[in-house]
């Protein structure tokens, strides 16, 4: 079939759109550490499932003690720190900018590449980073007295923005390194199919340390109860099975599919389009009007997202 690649690239996006609108209900409905408690323990359980039937192993077998290292430091930043932050940016300024400042995770993916790994960042790598952001401010600033402009957004929810996009782009250097480890653990007996879902048992050790992580911060602010009502709550508990289904089951399956059919670059490119994807439905359903300034902002920061894989 022509374009595969391309298409399912773009269910992605799509599917990651979904995750984000329902994100956004559920830290709305839930609270945000709750809602990623039961998205995590979902994930654990659905990716367990799919471990068991493709290896005959319901956890991550063969990893060392250095791969759980780096993993559990890439959930730390990646979703104890990040999605903390990404999911009271949505209670802050919705999930409609929230995923506009995930546009920030390539920029900051570079900059971790740099410190971490010692990778090279590029005249090209500084371009696209200055794009992205032109993109972000253009949508987050508007005209104030006389020459002065001024955030046309909460302060607080731009901070959240930030700190969503910069545990994003970290966590991924960091999980590249633990995957690294990963793949040079596994024996030359283990089953066949053990390389190809090897980004599935990285994913449930993440999984397995950001839930914990989220259950010590409610832990401490003695807010486990909440947890307990949740449980609960139909509405709230359909809410995260959706948002688990379309973002760490559905979503990263097929990303990982996309790009046996497509360059890394193309793929990345198009499965970044959430930002846009999400414009309109989110305005239909929270019946919000969307400035012309925004969709510039978020074409413009697409732009940047898209010289970071194609240049």
């Amino acid at each position: 079939m022509p374009h595969l690649g391309e298409i399912i690239s773009l269910i992605v996006a799509v599917s990651w759109t979904v995750t984000a609108l329902f994100a956004d209900k559920a830290s709305h409905r839930l609270g945000s550490m709750t809602a990623n408690v039961l998205r995590l323990s979902l994930a654990i359980v659905f990716l367990g499932l799919l471990l068991w039937v493709t290896v005959g192993h319901p956890y991550p077998v063969y990893a060392s003690g250095q791969a759980w290292w780096w993993l559990t430091l890439s959930a730390l930043v990646g979703y104890v720190f990040g999605d903390w932050c990404l999911f009271n940016c949505y209670l802050s300024i919705g999930a409609r900018f929230g995923q506009l400042f995930m546009t920030l995770a390539p920029p900051m993916a570079a900059i971790a590449g740099r410190v971490i790994l010692g990778e090279s960042l590029t005249w090209k790598s500084i371009l696209a980073m200055t794009v992205t952001l032109s993109g972000i401010a253009i949508s987050i600033l508007s005209k104030g007295e006389g020459p002065h402009v001024k955030l046309a957004l909460p302060f607080k929810g731009v901070l959240l923005g930030l700190g969503a996009g910069l545990g994003q782009g970290v966590g991924l250097v960091l999980s590249k390194v633990g995957m690294q480890h990963y793949a040079s653990d596994i024996p030359l007996d283990a089953p066949a199919l053990m390389t190809q879902v090897l980004p599935f048992a990285s994913t449930m050790i993440r999984a397995v340390i950001g839930a914990i992580g989220f259950l010590c911060l409610m832990a401490l602010q003695k807010d486990l109860p909440r947890l307990r009502l949740a449980v609960h709550d139909r509405v709230g508990m359909r809410y995260a099975l959706i948002m688990t289904l379309f973002g760490p089951v559905l979503g990263v399956s097929l990303s990982l599919m996309a790009v046996q059919y497509t360059g890394t670059g193309i793929a990345s490119t198009l499965m970044a389009l959430t930002p846009v994807f999400i414009l309109f439905p989110y305005a239909f359903i929270y019946k919000q009007h969307i400035k012309l300034r925004e969709i510039l902002g978020v074409l413009v920061s697409m732009t940047g997202v898209a010289l970071f894989f194609l240049l």
